[in-house]
């Protein structure tokens, strides 16, 4: 378990089921993730002792969140590549404000995601289907703990003369009665008891998601040191 709290809200369930279902939903095509925070000015004046510890901060903070979304909008399958664009943004001591990469799968669906500390706090995803696309707002930190909430159309198209759309988006509830970090300590301490006392053995799930999440990570700065060309991504 990797601290990756909004995974453990009931919202990330319910938006599975809705990904996962072949009519609402259908295949996967695309993801976009746009992960911002406003910190310019507290990392614009870093100096190059703190290039090699802020490059990971910057584009792997929320960064991390970002392929952390595209991989769980794919079922945690692995891309066959990662492309960073060439559009990144440094400080004068080099140490890196913003990036943009593209993850590409075997079977051509595609994830693209934004991270940065320049502009405006958001913390957007869309995933698009065959059949119906999936839209959330507050992915990492939810507007509101007790009550958050995601959009989701299916099979939406123009009425008559394209003055509209039909099977307009819808907004999906939920409620929780403990907040994201809560409910992932709540969920640790479960499988530590069930270890200790119960005889279990370690939950694969968490350190593998883990490592794929960090995979993807590793290739993205990879991809930045060769100068933006695609990184083969190997588990």
């Amino acid at each position: 378990m990797d601290g990756t709290m909004c995974m453990h809200h009931p919202r990330t369930k319910v938006m599975a089921d809705f990904l996962a279902d072949s009519q609402r939903f259908g295949q996967l095509k695309a993801i976009t993730y746009s992960g911002i925070d406003r910190l310019l000015d507290s990392v614009s004046g870093l100096s190059k002792t703190s290039y090699s510890q802020y490059n990971i901060v910057s584009t792997f903070d929320s960064g991390w969140y970002c392929i952390r979304a595209s991989l769980w909008a794919a079922n945690y399958q692995l891309p066959k590549s990662v492309t960073a664009l060439n559009n990144l943004v440094r400080n004068d001591a080099g140490v890196l404000l913003s990036c943009d990469a593209c993850m590409c799968w075997e079977d051509g669906k595609i994830a693209t995601f934004h991270c940065s500390f320049l502009a405006n706090l958001t913390m957007d995803i869309t995933a698009v289907g065959t059949n119906g696309t999936l839209l959330i707002n507050d992915f990492i930190i939810p507007c509101n703990e007790a009550e958050v909430s995601f959009s989701a159309a299916s099979k939406t198209w123009f009425v008559d003369k394209a003055l509209g759309w039909t099977h307009k988006s819808s907004e999906h509830v939920v409620s929780t009665d403990l907040p994201h970090e809560a409910l992932m300590v709540k969920e640790f301490s479960a499988l530590v008891d069930g270890i200790k006392h119960r005889g279990l053995t370690l939950e694969e799930k968490w350190p593998t998601i883990s490592r794929k999440t960090q995979l993807v990570i590793d290739a993205v700065m990879a991809s930045i040191d060769k100068g933006c060309q695609p990184v083969e991504v190997v588990y």
